[in-house]
This record gives structure tokens, sequence and C-alpha cells, in this order.
């Protein structure tokens, strides 16, 4: 008998769509659309060269609707679409320099962050507020270390410095962001449950 819980893999949100791979690339080219949209959400910051954007939210959400699988999917094609010259990423930017300027950390964050939001959500992390909120900190988490990282080393600043100018101006905004997604996901599938029930 296996000792792995059956409740370690369980459906997300993009499972319940009918189709198996056009659902798949819908799903994916739904997340790429919403995070190149939510980019445009721009708020420039005079002390940071990262500016305050709709993107991460996008981006956190997106992973846990899709899974870790289709997440990665979805973050792989916008950084590629953004970096060939779509106006994708925040502000209507595009090219590969972004990539290697001082905010390509968080854009390659994005592809981390959808392994672990992914992964939880397939966990039932989406399911309940507090975990859904656990995992939205977590992935934020992980885009700020790829950001701060490389902010770092790009602008030669120092680690500390990093941290008070690529992460620290976006911590309250990061928990009320985790507190929406901690509504909108549980309230789906909140929803979804009516609806079997009066089915």
């Amino acid at each position: 008998m296996s000792s792995v819980p059956a409740a370690v893999s369980r459906p997300v949100l993009a499972d319940r769509l009918a189709g198996t791979w056009l659902r798949d690339i819908a799903a994916v080219g739904a997340g790429v659309l919403v995070t190149a949209a939510a980019a445009q959400v721009v708020v420039p910051l005079p002390f940071s060269p990262v500016p305050l954007s709709g993107q991460t939210f996008a981006v956190l959400l997106v992973a846990a609707a899709l899974g870790p699988a289709r997440a990665v999917a979805a973050m792989g094609l916008y950084l590629l679409l953004g970096g060939i010259g779509l106006p994708f990423y925040a502000d209507a930017a595009s090219g590969w320099q972004h990539l290697a300027g001082a905010s390509g950390g968080y854009l390659l964050g994005f592809v981390a962050a959808a392994v672990v939001v992914g992964a939880l959500a397939r966990r039932g992390a989406d399911r309940r507020p507090v975990t859904m909120a656990a995992a939205f900190l977590a992935g934020s988490a992980v885009i700020y270390l790829f950001g701060a990282t490389v902010l770092a080393l790009v602008t030669g600043m120092g680690a500390g410095e990093a941290v008070l100018r690529g992460v620290a101006p976006y911590l309250v905004g990061d928990v009320l962001k985790a507190a929406l997604a901690a509504a909108l996901l549980p309230g789906a599938w909140y929803l979804l449950g009516r609806d079997e029930t009066r089915a």
C-alpha cells in the first residue's frame, strides 16, 4: 500500500474546464494574457528602479489556478513573447534587455514562483483562505529572492540596500494582495461546490 496520501495531488481550477490538450493550451494562453494585462497597471517608485505593478498578483493567481506545469508554461511563454518584442512587460515594455536588467530577477522569479504556488495549489492550498494566503506569500518570497539578488548584481547595491529598495516598498501591498487571493480562490471553489450541489 502506498504511504503517499491521496490528497497530495488535487485538481486546480483549470482542471474543471472541459477538454484535455485544448484546455491546456487555452489555459496557458489565458495565463499569459492575464499577466500581460496586469503588468500594465504600473505605479513608478522614485526610490526604486522596479515599479509597483499588478504583475506579481497575476503571476501568483495564474499559478494557483493552473497548477505548476501549465503555470510554468504560461510564465515561460510570457517571458519569451515579451523578450521578442510584444509589449507584455510592465508599462508595455519589451525586449531581452529587461531580463538582463535591474528587474530581470523578478521576471525570472515568476517561473520559480509558478512552480511553488502551483504545487501548493495541487496540494489543496487554494481551497482555504489561510493556506491560500500562505501560498501567495511564499510565491512572493520566491520572486523577491530572485529579484533582490539580480538587482544587487546588476546595480552594484549591497544586499541590504537591494532589500530596502527592491523588497521593502512592496511588502504592505503583498499582504493586501494575499488577502485578496485568499478570498478569490477559495471563493471560486465554494461557488463550484454550490453548483455541483444544485446539479
